[in-house]
Formats: structure tokens, sequence, C-alpha cells
């Protein structure tokens, strides 16, 4: 596969972006996919940060593995996932930040730039707000 910037996709190339997309169209895998974003969780982990039981958390890691977004490491009889790569890292952070946009005010992934929070703050300002 060759992800030029310039020309067609591939079919083959574009049915594989289609799955990595059809992997983040369900809650439950994006918010696993972000505990992940700073390291590794066990299952029990995972579930107890996305408030789901840990058979069910399997499963959607499972899903997540088949389509190589998550990849695993055993310690023990205990099983730790992590993020495949950091292509896949970068792809959450983005459509997390990205999601942030479509509220209201400055994004909190903004709020910590430094030319973006005076902004923030002068629009706030010109507002009435403080």
């Amino acid at each position: 596969m060759n992800a030029d910037k310039h020309g067609r996709l591939a079919d083959d190339h574009a049915h594989l972006v289609v799955e990595v997309f059809r992997m983040l169209a369900d809650p439950t895998r994006v918010q696993l996919l972000w505990a992940l974003i700073d390291g590794e969780l066990s299952v029990n982990d995972l579930a107890e940060c996305v408030g789901k039981p840990p058979p069910s958390v399997s499963q959607h890691l499972a899903k997540l593995r088949m389509a190589r977004l998550v990849r695993t490491r055993r310690a023990g009889t205990t099983i730790f996932y992590s993020l495949e790569n950091e292509h896949v890292r970068q792809l959450v952070v983005d459509a997390v930040f990205n999601a942030e946009h479509a509220g209201p005010g400055v994004p909190s992934h903004h709020r910590t730039a430094p030319a973006v929070v005076p902004l923030a703050r002068e629009q706030r300002e010109r507002s009435g707000q403080r």
C-alpha cells in the first residue's frame, strides 16, 4: 500500500481505511482507545476506565486487535493492551480534538497553547464575560 498524498487510493487501501473508521464508530471502543493514549492497561483496568464489564471490554478489544489498532503483552496471567503504533495514537487524539471543536468556546486542547489562551481571553472580554 502506498499512502501517497497525491492521486487516488487503491480500492483495497480505501477498504482498510473504512474498516479503521468502522472500529472507531463505537463509543466504547473510542473510550478504550482514549484510555490507552498514555500507555498500556489490563482488561480489568480498562473495564473500570470505561465503566463496562470485563467480558464486554474483552470483546471490543478483540475487534480492535483484529483491526490492528491495539496490541497485547502477557505478564503471567494478565494481558495488557496498548495502542498498536503512534499513527493510531495520533488518529485517536486528532479525532477527540476535532470533536472538541464542535462544542462552544475554546476546546480544552487549545487552552494550554500560549497563542490561543490570550485570544480566548480577548474574545471573552469583548463579549463582556470574565
